[in-house]
């Protein structure tokens, strides 16, 4: 055999033993003995990654809620974020399970890696990180070049949003996750982070938690000059209008009162960036109603 030849084989065979590790958002390391063929998504944002990463047709089962893709909608549920059905799981025979480490059912996820099942979890606190959960994915799926370009044009993207909005004129926003009780999103919450990449200022950024609670007392101290509302069925204009009974706050006075569909935001995909999009022109039209000089 020539020795090329020969050298080729080797590195095939010492490649195929080594399999595939990558360390997770929680830093464990999750070891593949070959790219996964059957994966179990447990959260809608990885459903969409995957898609997006090239290995869509390694999904063999998804929650309730992954509804992006639209080829998404068709694949077996095996539960919601906080109540997975472990069996349902192992009916799909997967050799990667993906999971939301945040939420969920940590019980169903313990069952699952005590029988042997790897599971990746992935959560990223910065948008940076969501190029780097596409690369992950594309490595434990074998579809790596794929992943990678999908990673490139999003860093692409948000360099060119982050040079044209980042250092505009700071705007205070107020973002209404629910309504009742009152909800917004903290310092460490990506959704900060594209508020941030606007130029805008999380008035809340200071509140410990995820998505802590307050009250409507507590935004009219504040005083945002913009609130953005959302939330999880897409219809808060009801939300935006109840705003109007507090003519004081700057945000109503000047009509800066906006929405932005929930996925398009809360979802840590691609897709963040079109909801960024969204939210910087609305800020710089924010910022248009400013009196003059201000």
């Amino acid at each position: 055999m020539k020795p090329l030849l020969f050298a080729a084989l080797l590195a095939c065979a010492c490649g195929a033993r080594a399999g595939v590790t990558v360390r997770d958002d929680t830093g464990r390391l999750v070891h593949l003995a070959a790219p996964a063929a059957r994966v179990v998504s447990l959260a809608p944002d990885l459903t969409e990654l995957l898609f997006d990463a090239g290995a869509g047709d390694r999904v063999v089962g998804v929650i309730a809620r992954s509804d992006f893709p639209p080829a998404a909608r068709a694949l077996p549920r095996v539960g919601t974020e906080g109540s997975i059905d472990p069996e349902a799981v192992l009916a799909l025979a997967p050799d990667l399970v993906l999971a939301w480490p945040s939420a969920g059912d940590a019980r169903a996820l313990a069952r699952l890696q005590a029988l042997g099942i790897p599971v990746f979890r992935s959560e990223p606190r910065e948008l940076a990180g969501i190029a780097r959960t596409l690369e992950a994915l594309g490595r434990l799926t074998g579809r790596g070049a794929t992943a990678s370009a999908a990673a490139r044009a999003f860093r692409e993207r948000l360099a060119r949003l982050e040079r044209r909005y980042s250092g505009r004129a700071k705007v205070g926003v107020f973002y209404e996750v629910w309504d009742r009780p009152l909800m917004t999103v903290g310092a460490r919450d990506l959704i900060t982070k594209v508020i941030r990449l606007c130029g805008g200022d999380n008035v809340f950024a200071a509140l410990p938690g995820l998505a802590p609670q307050l009250d409507r007392e507590m935004v009219l101290r504040a005083d945002p000059e913009v609130i953005v509302a959302s939330g999880a069925d897409g219809k808060r204009s009801a939300w935006l209008a109840a705003w109007r009974a507090f003519p004081s706050l700057v945000a109503v006075r000047r009509d800066n009162l906006y929405f932005v569909p929930p996925d398009l935001l809360q979802r840590a995909t691609p897709r963040i960036l079109d909801g960024a999009q969204r939210l910087c022109e609305d800020l710089d039209a924010a910022r248009a109603r400013r009196p003059t000089g201000k």
